[in-house]
């Protein structure tokens, strides 16, 4: 829950809304359970939390205050699962996203990551990757990338333009703890056709193993291993 807060109070400084000083973590957490549990969610759940700007006008806000909408859906468990089938994924063509202060926050303008998922739904993929203006391969429609060659981990650095996912972050935290090598690097089609496995996260999922790109076909080792070292850190921190 830090992780996620410490990205709220960040994203919404990037874009100069004001956030209460009585909307502390635990502050937050309370309002959060509170909601599970008039859902009655008492296994696994997904949060989802929409921030937004709370004020009149146009393109100059009225105001700068702070708003949001909290949800809960229920999940089967409390723990993240390799996925069973691998992940098809392409590159997107059509847009790409350009690197500026704001390109490692999540915000509502989700235009892009809209397309993208139309493309990859449209050529029968089950996710596409998505490049900046340089080339480089930062993320996909809702989750960080990963390669793994030799054992080693890479992915996109923040400051390529990818978002920065608190799973993104808890994977390298995780592996580094594991004596794994992690470098934030520029990814290239090229390193995708190289590479032993690809793998996505996100906070919901987890690790999602890539099978394909393309013609390349992909194992799923060190994806299994992370996804059991996620499990061994969700269940530390809740003891």
């Amino acid at each position: 829950m830090q992780n996620h807060y410490k990205r709220i109070l960040d994203t919404c400084k990037a874009l100069k809304i004001a956030v209460p000083e009585d909307l502390s973590c635990p502050a937050l957490e309370r309002i959060i359970n509170k909601l599970l549990a008039k859902n009655e969610i008492l296994e696994g759940g997904r949060i989802r939390i929409t921030f937004f700007r709370k004020s009149t006008g146009y393109y100059l806000p009225q105001s700068n205050e702070l708003d949001f909408i909290v949800e809960a859906y229920p999940f089967d468990d409390n723990y993240f699962k390799i996925n069973e089938t691998g992940k098809t994924v392409d590159l997107f063509p059509d847009i790409k996203k350009d690197v500026n202060s704001l390109s490692m926050y999540k915000t509502l303008n989700c235009s892009l990551y809209i397309m993208a998922s139309l493309f990859a739904h449209d050529k029968g993929l089950d996710d596409a990757l998505i490049q900046n203006n340089s080339g480089t391969i930062i993320e996909s429609t809702s989750t960080n990338l990963f390669l793994v060659s030799n054992g080693v981990l890479y992915t996109a650095s923040l400051d390529e333009g990818c978002i920065a996912g608190t799973m993104r972050m808890n994977i390298i935290n995780i592996a580094i703890e594991n004596q794994i090598k992690v470098y934030e690097c520029t990814l290239t089609p090229q390193n995708l056709l190289v590479a032993d496995e690809i793998f996505l996260t996100n906070a919901v999922r987890g690790v999602e193993w890539v099978s394909s790109y393309r013609t390349k076909r992909y194992f799923n080792d060190m994806s299994k291993e992370l996804v059991k070292m996620l499990n061994k850190f969700v269940n530390e921190t809740e003891e």
